[in-house]
């Protein structure tokens, strides 16, 4: 079913209107934003990928949204919002003009949040159809971050980020359906995943071993790696090259820092080892990384 899901930026062939504000394509991750004219339309909205959060900016009008085959109904206006679900087919009519931000968060920023508030695995989260969400402070927050991709000033990152955080704490505690699963006999639990990952993040420039990430997990060597494959889909080892990877290509991008120093600190054995496992990940070396070639 993935592969039909609609993207942000494929919602305007379904739902025609005038763009007013967008975030950067490659600034943001997990949430993305648009602002959008619309005169009153009936449109059907196919299954989208990501959760979606309508704010209305200006104008009144009432809005009919059929999900799941059952029709509702309410007047909308300024400071008004409306949630959508993920991977459901929708269908909306409405009669007036009106001016509206759509903020998107994906699923896995959704479901990370979720991990970390519970500190339990995620099925799914599932958000409560409501047409008329009375939430002020959903409204403030999806303003705000439009108000971040408008401006563009510094460190609207870290801004997007921590509204971002907030939302969906704030989605999560009121507006949604959250099924856990539980961990499998030979998997690890979220507890032991998130010891191990902090545990390499914080050593990533010294050497770490099977049997460090063991003892963080409080297992046997041979288990640990059992559970770590079952759990991950991938082993230990390569984990940790691949946030040894993540690590130095944050760092090419952002920074100026000399390629051997970044090679020490991400946990490379020296720069020319740096190079190799880079390009064998990416594709690219760690100069072009940087240049952004």
């Amino acid at each position: 079913m993935a592969a039909s899901l609609i993207v942000p930026d494929q919602l305007p062939t379904w739902v025609p209107g005038q763009l007013t504000v967008r975030s950067p394509d490659d600034g943001w991750d997990g949430v993305s934003v648009r602002g959008y004219r619309y005169a009153g339309s009936d449109v059907e909205v196919p299954p989208m990928r990501d959760y979606m959060i309508v704010a209305y900016r200006r104008g009144t009008t009432a809005m009919r949204r059929q999900l799941d085959g059952r029709w509702t109904e309410e007047h909308l206006g300024p400071g008004d919002v409306s949630l959508l679900t993920r991977a459901a087919d929708s269908h909306w009519v409405w009669p007036e003009d009106v001016e509206v931000v759509h903020v998107y968060l994906t699923q896995d920023e959704l479901a990370a949040t979720c991990r970390e508030m519970y500190g339990r695995q995620v099925q799914d989260v599932e958000l409560l159809d409501e047409v008329r969400a009375d939430d002020p402070a959903i409204h403030r927050t999806a303003m705000l971050i439009a108000h971040e991709a408008a401006q563009g000033a510094a460190g609207s990152r870290l801004m997007v980020e921590s509204l971002t955080c907030q939302l969906s704490v704030h989605i999560l505690r009121r507006h949604a359906r959250v099924l856990f699963r539980e961990p499998g006999r030979d998997q690890l639990t979220y507890s032991q995943q998130r010891a191990v990952r902090d545990y390499v993040h914080e050593h990533l420039s010294e050497g770490i071993s099977l049997d460090d990430l063991a003892g963080v997990a409080g297992l046997s060597r041979f288990h640990f790696a059992r559970c770590f494959r079952q759990t991950t889909g991938t082993s230990p080892h390569e984990f940790v090259v691949r946030e040894r990877v993540a690590r130095a290509e944050a760092l090419l991008r952002r920074t100026h820092e000399p390629l051997l120093d970044i090679a020490t600190g991400c946990g490379f054995a020296d720069q020319s080892h740096m190079t190799r496992v880079v390009k064998k990940h990416l594709g690219r070396t760690p100069g072009q990384v940087r240049a952004g070639t």
